[in-house]
C-alpha cells in the first residue's frame, strides 16, 4: 500500500476537474411508465441548457427531441414535467412544452417534425403550460394554462384538443377551472365522472395552504366544484383517485405529509400511515408525483424525515414495507404501470439515476444516471448526518463532509478549511445523494457541510415554520452555528471557513458575512440583497413569499430595510464573490450589480461575474466551469492556500 503524502488543506491533486462537474450537470426528470415503456426529462449543460426527452423500449434509448428542441415549461418560473407520451396507433405520441414559444407540440411515431397544438401567443412565452393528464376519451390534454397579459397573469385548467385544431383557433381551447391564482395535479376520475385538482391563492405558498377541490364533468366541463380537503394553514397535495368515490391525497394538518383517503364529498378523511415523517416535498414544479397506484391497489410510496426511501404500503394489511435496493434517496416524482415503478434515486456515491422497479419480483435495473463516469469512490466524501444546536437549545440539521483523498492527507498540526453549502428556496433541503460539486472542493481538501437550517423541508410543518417572519434571521444564526460547531469540535479552522449559497442560499449568505464576522469568505450565487426591490421585482408565484418569510407589505419595511444585505454592506466582514446569470426572471440582476457597487463604495475586496444568456440556476457547462473555478481560486485567496490548475482571480 502507497503511503498518502501530505499537502496543506486545499492545494490536494484532484482527479474530478470543473468540466467533469460540468458534465455531471446533466439533469434526469420526471420519469413515466407505460407497459414496458419508459420515458424521462434530459437536461445537457454541453447543450447550452436544452431539455430533451429519452424514450426506452426493449432495452432501446432514443432521443425523441433533437436540436433545437427544448422539452421545458416555464410555469411559475421554475417548470416540471414538460412532456406527456399519450397511447396511439402505431405507439405514443409525445406531447410536450417547447421552450423558446411555450406553445404545447405533438410529436407522432416516426414524425419527421413536432407539430403545435396551442395558438402562438401574442406576446413570446405569454401562454404556457405545464402538468398535463390525458382527458378520460382520450381526445385532449388537460393541464395548467397560464397566461401573461399586459394586465396581469391568469391562470386556469384548460383542455387542449390533440387534434392540433387549437394551433390556430384558440376558442377550441376550452377552460375547465378558473378562478384562483394557482393550480396543480389536475386529476380525471377512473370513470371520468369528476376532476380533482389542488388550488391556492396568494399570499399564500403551496407549503403553506392549498385546498384540493373535486367537480363534477358535465360534457366535458366542470361543474360544481367543491372543497373536500385543505385550507388555509394546511398543504394538500398530489390527488390519487382510488375508485370512482374515493381519493388518496397527501395532507400535512397534523404537522407532517401523510397520506390519506377521503370520501368523494370530503367525509372519512382517513390517515393510512400515520408517522412523524414525510411523504410529500413542496410543490416546486408541477408534474410530479410522490408516490403511485399500482395495479393491485398497493401504493408505491416515499417517506422518510430528510431523505427519502421507497416503500410499498398495502391498505388491506396497513403495512409499509420499504424496497430493499440500493438507492438512499428519491427525489419526490414516482410512476407506476402495473407492477412496475420507475423513480430517480441516488445515494453519497450513486448519482441520481432513473431506476426501473419491478415490485412483484423485487427487480431492479438503472437505466440511466446523471454520471457514467465516476471517479475513485475513495475521492467522494461519505455523509456525516449530524443535529447541532442552534441558539435557545434549537435543533439544526445538517450534513457533514470531511475532506478524502485515498492518496492526500493533510498535516497533523492543520485543521482544513471548510465551507458551508446553503440550500436555496429556502424551503427547501440539502440530500446526501452524490454531488460531483462538493466532490470538488473535499477531493482538494475543503471540507463541506450542508446545513438544512429551519426553515427546510423534510422534518415536518414546525421546523418549516420556524423560519416565518425570520428569513435573514433563524437561516443565518443556524449556518453560524454550523460553522461555530465545527470549529468547536477541531473538525475546521475556525480562521478558515467560508458560506457559499445560490438564490435564497446566496441571501443567508449575504445576510450573514453582513450580521456576523465568522465567516472569512462568502460567495453568492444570484443572491437576494435587497428586499424591497425583490419584492417588487421578482414574478408572480413568489411574489408574495416574503409576506410570510419577512412580514407583509405594508406593515414591515423596517424589517425589509433592516435585514437586507445591500443596507449593512458597510458591515461586510470578508471579501464576497458575485455570480449572476443576466437573464434571470426570479433574481433580477440588479440584486447582485448594486451589492457589488455598495462593496466597491465601502471598499470591500470582492470580483463579480456576470454570464449572457444564464437565468436562475447555471444550465452552460462553460458557465459552470468558469464559476467553479473562480470559486476555487477565490477561497485559496481568501483563505490561505494554493489551489491547482486555477487561474487566480482579481479581486476589487
Amino acid at each position: 500500500m502507497t503511503a498518502r503524502a501530505t499537502l496543506p488543506y486545499g492545494s490536494w491533486p484532484s482527479p474530478i476537474s470543473a468540466a467533469d462537474v460540468a458534465r455531471a450537470r446533466l439533469r434526469l426528470g420526471f420519469p413515466t411508465v407505460h407497459d414496458s415503456d419508459v420515458w424521462w426529462q434530459e437536461t445537457r449543460p454541453e447543450e447550452g441548457g436544452r431539455t430533451t426527452v429519452i424514450h426506452l423500449r426493449d432495452g432501446h434509448r432514443t432521443e425523441l427531441l433533437p436540436p433545437p428542441w427544448d422539452a421545458r415549461t416555464r410555469v411559475h418560473e421554475y417548470g416540471g414535467r414538460s412532456y406527456l407520451p399519450v397511447p396511439v396507433a402505431g405507439g405514443y405520441a409525445l406531447v410536450f412544452s417547447h421552450y423558446e414559444d411555450q406553445r404545447l407540440h405533438r410529436l407522432d411515431p416516426g414524425g419527421a417534425k413536432p407539430r403545435p397544438l396551442t395558438p402562438e401567443p401574442a406576446v413570446p412565452g405569454g401562454l404556457r403550460y405545464a402538468d398535463y393528464v390525458l382527458s378520460p376519451d382520450g381526445a385532449e390534454v388537460w393541464c395548467v394554462c397560464e397566461g401573461h397579459t399586459p394586465d396581469g397573469i391568469r391562470r386556469a385548467i384548460v383542455a387542449v384538443p390533440l387534434d392540433g385544431s387549437a394551433a390556430q383557433d384558440a376558442s377550441a381551447i376550452r377552460e375547465l377551472v378558473s378562478g384562483a391564482d394557482f393550480y396543480a395535479c389536475p386529476a380525471p376520475s377512473p370513470g371520468g365522472g369528476h376532476l380533482a385538482w389542488v388550488q391556492w391563492n396568494h399570499p399564500r405558498m403551496p407549503w403553506e395552504g392549498t385546498e384540493l377541490r373535486v367537480a363534477t364533468l358535465e360534457d366535458g366541463r366542470a361543474v360544481t366544484p367543491y372543497t373536500v380537503k385543505g385550507g388555509l394553514t394546511e398543504s394538500a397535495l398530489a390527488p390519487i383517485w382510488r375508485d370512482e368515490e374515493s381519493l388518496y391525497v397527501i395532507s400535512d394538518w397534523p404537522g407532517w405529509w401523510n397520506i390519506y383517503q377521503v370520501g368523494l364529498h370530503g367525509e372519512s378523511a382517513t390517515a393510512l400511515y400515520p408517522a412523524e415523517e414525510e411523504f410529500a416535498a413542496p410543490l416546486w414544479t408541477l408534474g410530479g408525483m410522490p408516490y403511485a397506484l399500482l395495479e393491485d391497489g398497493r401504493l408505491a410510496v416515499l417517506h422518510g424525515e430528510g431523505d427519502m426511501r421507497l416503500g410499498i404500503y398495502d391498505p388491506e394489511t396497513l403495512e409499509l414495507t420499504d424496497v430493499d435496493v440500493p438507492y438512499e434517496h428519491w427525489q419526490p416524482a414516482l410512476s407506476a404501470h402495473g407492477t412496475t415503478v420507475v423513480g430517480i434515486a441516488g445515494g453519497p456515491t450513486t448519482p441520481p439515476t432513473v431506476v426501473r422497479i419491478d415490485t412483484a419480483t423485487g427487480r431492479s435495473d438503472a437505466l440511466r444516471s446523471e454520471l457514467t463516469d465516476l471517479p475513485d469512490a475513495a475521492y467522494l466524501p461519505r455523509p456525516r448526518a449530524e443535529q447541532l444546536e442552534g441558539p435557545f437549545g434549537r435543533p439544526v440539521h445538517a450534513l457533514v463532509y470531511p475532506p478524502a483523498s485515498p492518496d492526500t492527507e493533510g498535516p497533523a498540526d492543520e485543521l482544513p478549511p471548510f465551507v458551508v453549502f446553503v440550500h436555496g428556496g429556502p424551503t427547501s433541503r440539502s440530500s446526501s445523494v452524490l454531488s460531483l460539486e462538493r466532490a470538488y472542493f473535499t477531493s482538494r481538501g475543503i471540507g463541506v457541510v450542508e446545513v438544512n437550517y429551519g426553515g427546510s423541508s423534510g422534518y415536518g410543518r414546525a421546523y418549516r415554520e420556524r423560519l416565518r417572519r425570520q428569513w435573514g434571521v433563524v437561516d443565518v444564526e443556524d449556518a453560524v452555528a454550523a460553522a461555530k460547531a465545527l470549529a468547536e469540535g477541531g473538525i475546521a479552522d475556525p480562521a478558515r471557513i467560508a458560506i457559499r449559497g445560490g438564490s435564497a442560499g446566496g441571501w443567508t449568505t449575504l445576510a450573514a458575512v453582513t450580521q456576523s464576522d465568522v465567516f472569512k469568505a462568502g460567495t453568492s450565487y444570484f443572491g437576494i440583497s435587497d428586499l424591497k426591490t425583490f419584492a417588487d421585482a421578482t414574478h408572480d408565484f413568489e411574489s408574495r413569499y416574503l409576506f410570510s418569510l419577512v412580514g407583509p407589505l405594508p406593515g414591515f419595511e423596517r424589517a425589509y430595510e433592516e435585514r437586507s444585505p445591500l443596507n449593512r454592506a458597510d458591515e461586510t466582514s470578508c471579501p464576497v464573490l458575485l455570480l449572476q446569470g443576466l437573464d434571470d426572471p426570479i433574481v433580477p440582476p440588479d440584486q447582485s450589480e448594486r451589492f457589488a457597487q455598495a462593496l466597491a463604495a465601502k471598499k470591500v475586496p470582492h470580483a463579480y461575474l456576470t454570464f449572457e444568456g444564464e437565468s436562475h440556476g447555471f444550465r452552460r457547462a462553460e458557465t459552470v466551469i468558469a464559476c467553479l473555478e473562480a470559486e476555487l481560486a477565490f477561497y485559496g485567496q481568501t483563505l490561505g492556500f494554493t489551489p491547482r490548475d486555477v487561474k487566480p482571480i482579481t479581486l476589487f
